[in-house]
């Protein structure tokens, strides 16, 4: 059986949800995972481009010979989709979907179970197509099971599917413990002088630059390290400051090596629409890596993180400083640390496929079945 995923991200873009889930559904499955196309009209046809990760997935990138929006982009995704299937010999296979906008050249398609693993609010996202709401609407009809990533965005759609289940952020303990114990600093964070308060992420209209920006003023010897790439906003609005540093995009697995040299991990983001069903991955990787973390109030993280003191949660560029002070002040992580790995204990994305595969097997099951009575009834 075969997984055939249609996602709004690129796989080399930055590892997260999709790619942690996947890849490990790569070991007992092959997997195709379809990215967004490539538009470019000075090609002489469209063709999908291919390359197997590191991980063991079949990463395909549709290159479109037409403009963005034109009407027969939908038709030559369809064309390219088919070509994929009949070259590969994908019979049997689950239909995964990250994102809704894949539907109008997959309608055709007859998997032995259709997954929406709804991990973002995505029609809240700055630049978001407007017919997505309604695509949505369709694919939550079509999909056997739905899996949201996190529990906000579960309370928000659980009247809106008969099968669905909340899977919040889970973690690698084993790569990102390596922070622990890490000695080596990265070239470019060498000559950062501390105190550093660090985050790595995507950069864009989730993130919250006024924050940091009055927070970087007010406390001129701190450090802020922020590791990522920009989008959706200006370079330009960033906050140029001696003491915030922007080192750019980062391979993750370099990840520990940077939050080894951290004194204090952020969760930075503003609130506003795209953020309010969010579900930072983030937030477990840093406590697994034994990291204070600060994060403004997203009800993720307030509930549970914050509910249990295991991160502070902050309004303000005031408060923010305050609870750093607080946290500097304190000599002693011991019992917050034991607190954070005791919570932590069974939270793993080996767990989390573990889960949904054991939900999957009752719609494969009731395929399969139906597969072979019309076998059968092919024979009478």
């Amino acid at each position: 059986m075969d997984i055939v995923c249609f996602s709004h991200l690129r796989w080399d873009f930055v590892f997260q949800r999709p790619q942690h889930i996947l890849s490990r559904m790569a070991k007992p499955f092959r997997v195709f995972y379809i990215e967004e196309p490539i538009y470019n009209t000075s090609i002489p046809t469209s063709f999908n481009e291919m390359h197997v990760s590191p991980e063991n997935v079949m990463v395909i990138t549709p290159h479109i010979a037409f403009e963005q929006g034109a009407p027969e982009v939908a038709h030559v995704q369809h064309v390219l989709l088919n070509e994929l299937i009949e070259s590969f010999h994908i019979e049997q296979f689950i239909s995964w979907y990250y994102t809704p906008m894949a539907l109008p050249y997959t309608r055709h398609l007859k998997p032995m179970v259709t997954v929406y693993d709804c991990m973002d609010e995505l029609s809240a996202f700055k630049f978001a197509p407007p017919t997505l709401t309604q695509l949505e609407a369709e694919l939550l009809k079509k999909a056997d099971v739905v899996f949201t990533g996190g529990q906000t965005l579960f309370e928000a759609k659980k009247h809106l599917h008969h099968n669905i289940h909340a899977f919040p952020s889970s973690i690698d303990k084993e790569h990102f413990g390596k922070a622990r114990t890490n000695k080596e600093e990265p070239i470019d964070q060498q000559n950062i002088p501390y105190p550093r308060l660090g985050f790595f992420g995507v950069i864009d209209e989730r993130f919250d630059i006024e924050l940091i920006e009055q927070s970087a003023k007010a406390k001129p010897e701190w450090q802020f390290v922020l590791i990522g790439p920009v989008v959706k906003i200006d370079e330009a609005s960033l906050p140029r400051l001696t003491n915030i540093h922007y080192l750019g995009s980062k391979q993750y697995s370099e990840l520990p090596s940077y939050i080894s040299g951290w004194d204090i991990a952020l969760v930075p983001f503003a609130i506003n629409e795209s953020t309010r069903f969010i579900s930072p991955t983030k937030t477990p990787e840093y406590l697994s890596a034994g990291k204070p973390v600060i994060s403004t109030p997203i009800t993720d993280v307030v509930h549970p993180y914050g509910d249990i003191k295991l991160v502070h949660i902050v309004n303000s560029a005031e408060e923010l400083i305050q609870a750093a002070t607080a946290i500097f002040n304190k000599e002693d992580h011991s019992e917050w640390l034991a607190n954070v790995d005791s919570f932590l204990a069974n939270n793993s994305w080996d767990n989390t496929c573990c889960a949904m595969g054991k939900l999957l097997m009752p719609a494969t099951k009731q395929y399969s079945h139906h597969a072979a009575e019309k076998r059968e009834a092919a024979y009478v």
